[in-house]
């Protein structure tokens, strides 16, 4: 079967499903129907949703089993996340990467006690939590 288009081929403007119809008994439906946003993705993206599925949102699970970076499948997600029309955290606020060194500086401070672990998620998250 073929996959539902989610565009128009003329003007590309989203397409609305008009009729559904019963494969065994012929009951025709008509109306005005949103297709969704998941028939906007690609069958690529619908791979890659299924797989993050099926790893149970684990993105270092993903990245193993496509082979790539765990950095590539935030990035996937992200742009998976834009195509179905939402906006991304990166676009509500600009991430700042933090680097090996400050990442091992801020879980050696949860781990001596300075800093408690909401903090630390806090910091990495790229917000600057209260009293830090």
């Amino acid at each position: 079967m073929n996959k539902l288009p989610s565009r128009c081929p003329i003007c590309e403007q989203e397409l609305h499903v008009t009729a559904l119809e019963c494969a065994h008994c012929a009951t025709e439906i008509r109306g005005r129907f949103e297709i969704g946003r998941f028939a906007r993705l690609s069958t690529a993206d619908i791979y890659f949703i299924e797989l993050f599925v099926k790893n149970r949102g684990n993105a270092y699970r993903v990245a193993e089993e496509l082979e790539i970076p765990y950095s590539g499948v935030r990035a996937r997600l992200t742009e998976i996340i834009r195509a179905m029309g939402y906006e991304t955290e990166q676009e509500a606020r600009e991430e700042t990467p933090v680097s090996g060194e400050r990442r091992k500086e801020i879980l050696d401070q949860v781990a001596s006690g300075a800093l408690s672990s909401e903090q630390a998620i806090q910091i990495l998250q790229g917000a600057n939590p209260q009293g830090v």
